[in-house]
């Protein structure tokens, strides 16, 4: 009975240490694979992706994510732990998931970030995807005044940024992202795929911690 509740106990510890925010099945859409086969389907890389690291790198891990998502938020810890660790050996390319059923807030962050882009590069973008999931409290808590100031924060003109924000410009990136996300398995956020040298591909879903990451990562290398 003791080794019964043990592994019970061990079983939820797993489930909350990996956990990631759902969408729920209505919003799946009909033609949604299983992630094994599913990640085929990933749009390729091209030179609009945001990409952390050498975009040479043997391995890449493309991340579907939502910035409301309080599982991501701690994952872009990790994976920012990635990029640095393996030196040139791994990129990050972050694609946008906005769950919008449970975070209403998401889509726009989303879009505040390809302003970011827009105005300032790949560089602007990391630096203030990486100050939103720093000062929101996730669970759609951010106030949405806050993107601004974001701006302002990371060195972006606030005029500017507003007037992209307030438009539509960026919506089919968005959307082109999320659908991307589904077609590649995703049923959730955070929602990785790494793909290693040989184009041999492995699936990640929630917020898995650095060890299982890395492991992946070299399961791939062949180590």
């Amino acid at each position: 009975m003791a080794i019964v509740i043990a592994g019970l106990m061990i079983a939820v510890a797993i489930v909350y240490s990996v956990g990631k925010e759902s969408i729920p099945q209505a919003n799946l859409g009909k033609t949604v694979n299983e992630p094994s086969e599913a990640t085929d389907n990933i749009r390729p890389f091209s030179s609009s992706d945001h990409i952390l690291g050498n975009a040479n790198a043997p391995v890449k891990i493309v991340e579907f994510s939502d910035t409301e998502c309080p599982f991501c938020k701690r994952f872009h810890s990790t994976m920012h732990r990635i990029v640095k660790d393996y030196d040139g050996k791994v990129a990050w390319v972050y694609r946008h998931f906005p769950l919008d059923s449970l975070h209403s807030k998401a889509r726009t962050e989303a879009k505040a970030t390809e302003c970011a882009n827009e105005l300032g590069g790949n560089s602007k973008f990391w630096s203030y995807l990486d100050r939103l999931f720093e000062v929101t409290p996730s669970n759609n808590g951010l106030d949405l005044a806050e993107l601004p100031r974001i701006a302002e924060y990371v060195g972006l003109p606030r005029d500017s940024f507003e007037k992209c924000l307030n438009s539509a410009k960026h919506d089919e990136r968005v959307q082109t992202d999320s659908q991307d996300a589904i077609a590649s398995g995703g049923e959730g956020t955070p929602y990785s795929i790494i793909i290693g040298p040989k184009g041999k591909r492995v699936a990640i879903n929630g917020a898995q911690d650095y060890p299982f990451v890395k492991a992946a990562i070299d399961a791939l290398n062949g180590k």
